[in-house]
């Protein structure tokens, strides 16, 4: 995504790009052990939730310069990306309407007794709509196979959420419909990658559905590949304080410290994904 900002500037990227820089926990934690039958839906901000689900970065790219090799051949753009070899069925940019599909997804699982899941990434405002609670109530009533991953960035555009709900324990909304919810740190990879993981198996002995809440923070303006903080609609120490809970830095302390990660190969890992973003862009 910084590769993106990067180009952005060059004009030849022409549809909107909602960044997940700051929010990479959340994605990677709840992805990384989906496997590809498990079926994902996601939101305008979505670059992060298709990487993870370890879909074809190439033709992400394509996808958001309008070529025809792009993953939505070329029509879509940054925020209607899909892989469906990889299961991962489509971002959906409207506040709200990932999740319809993903309750009718998680039906069909169930209606079919399939071994698989649904997961659907949802913003904080998403709660405001009503498809959230009619989903809630229906996956509730009939113990989908579902999990709603609530990513909680504190603001809907430039509106804080101390201004739009009343309180910010989202799991009440969740638990108001019987369903069992939790709220973590979004910032923190392995215990998301832990809840997640528990869900999945309890979805799939017919203890669904569940939500959880992951508090994070993104870096860039809602929607571009700038940094806003000069509008003033938050703090510059709101903005320095989740800063320095950056996921990536704080998964690498992690991984330093259990002797895991060295600079040796924290070196490589930097090197090889390089050259895997360099040739997608060259694609």
């Amino acid at each position: 995504e910084e590769r993106i900002a990067e180009e952005y500037k060059n004009n030849e990227i022409r549809c909107p790009v909602h960044l997940s820089i700051g929010q990479e926990a959340c994605a990677v934690g709840a992805c990384y052990d989906l496997n590809k039958n498990d079926i994902l839906f996601s939101t305008h901000r979505s670059h992060a939730h298709y990487i993870a689900k370890n879909c074809n970065l190439n033709s992400m790219i394509a996808e958001l310069y309008g070529k025809e090799t792009g993953c939505c051949g070329g029509r879509g753009g940054s925020m209607h990306l899909i892989d469906t070899s990889k299961g991962m069925y489509g971002s959906i940019p409207i506040v709200g309407s990932s999740i319809g599909l993903a309750g009718g997804s998680a039906f069909h699982q169930k209606q079919n007794k399939k071994k698989n899941i649904t997961v659907v990434f949802i913003g904080d405002a998403s709660l405001e709509e009503g498809i959230f609670h009619e989903i809630a109530n229906f996956s509730a009533l009939h113990k989908l196979p579902l999990i709603f991953i609530c990513e909680n960035n504190l603001y809907s555009v430039y509106t804080n959420i101390k201004e739009r709900q009343p309180h910010q324990d989202f799991i009440k909304y969740a638990e108001s419909h019987g369903i069992v919810a939790k709220k973590i740190d979004g910032n923190d990879v392995e215990k998301i990658n832990n809840s997640v993981n528990e869900m999945r198996i309890k979805c799939l002995k017919n203890q669904g559905p569940f939500f959880i809440q992951l508090d994070t923070y993104r870096w860039r303006e809602h929607c571009g590949p700038n940094y806003d903080n000069h509008l003033g609609y938050r703090s510059k120490s709101e903005f320095v304080k989740w800063k320095k809970n950056c996921p990536i830095e704080k998964y690498e302390n992690f991984l330093k410290n259990k002797k895991i990660l060295t600079d040796t190969i924290k070196s490589k890992l930097v090197s090889d994904n390089k050259k895997i973003i360099d040739r997608a862009f060259d694609f």
